[in-house]
């Protein structure tokens, strides 16, 4: 019985020998390895650091050039230009609507571009008068600078809308019995208009205006206010616009 518990005392060292040896060996092949790799660590934890602050420095230079809350802020110049622009449209579709509501002629050639009983006619009156509300001399910055530009782009869509549909329509608005009247009176201002008689050019817008006052009484053609005003003047012995 002495003998076996001897052995079995000696196996149990060679194990925790073994066992110790193994764990040794382990350790230092870890060690080992950690003391080989800690210069490449090392270099990691460098390229890392300065990653970081590169991006902290790129962040800092882009906050200084652009300001807060200013990285995705438009330049003031374009809406600016826009402005400029939309008000030099502007200007001229002013100046082309006036030369028609202004000349007689243009109204009996295209009498619909002043009907507002027109539906084409109407929307161009209304986006017209919406765009003149936002009209002003100086730049009155936002957001009222957009809304005339948005405005100014819709009245000249709705102009060149109101044209295209005077053009298609010209007289056939008019009754046939009267559209030979028309065409007279037209005549009669080509003639007072291109006349180097002032007895003649009298005569001819004075038979002109009664034409007219003759037409407008049924119905057939109203001139504008300015229209009128302008044979009125010529017939008086005034000299046309």
């Amino acid at each position: 019985m002495r003998r076996r518990h001897g052995r079995h005392g000696g196996n149990v060292l060679m194990v925790v020998l073994g066992a110790f040896l193994a764990v040794a060996v382990v350790t230092g092949v870890v060690v080992w390895a950690v003391v080989k790799l800690i210069p490449y660590l090392f270099l990691a934890a460098l390229l890392a650091g300065g990653v970081v602050l590169l991006r902290r420095s790129f962040r800092r230079s882009r906050a200084v050039d652009t300001g807060p809350g200013t990285a995705s802020a438009p330049s003031p110049e374009v809406p600016l230009q826009a402005w400029r622009r939309a008000k030099a449209d502007f200007d001229r579709l002013r100046v082309e609507y006036s030369a028609h509501e202004c000349d007689p002629m243009q109204v009996l050639r295209r009498p619909a571009l002043s009907d507002v009983s027109v539906p084409s006619t109407a929307r161009f009156v209304d986006a017209f008068a919406e765009a003149q509300s936002l009209d002003t001399d100086n730049h009155p910055g936002a957001p009222y600078d957009a809304a005339f530009t948005v405005a100014v782009a819709k009245a000249s869509r709705a102009w060149q809308a109101a044209l295209d549909a005077a053009d298609r329509i010209r007289l056939s608005g008019v009754p046939t019995h009267e559209r030979g009247s028309i065409e007279r009176v037209l005549k009669l201002l080509t003639t007072a208009r291109d006349s180097d008689s002032e007895h003649e050019r009298l005569v001819a817008y004075s038979r002109a205006r009664s034409e007219l006052d003759r037409l407008d009484r049924a119905g057939v053609v109203h001139l504008p206010r300015t229209a009128r005003a302008a044979v009125d003047e010529a017939a008086r012995g005034a000299l046309p616009g």
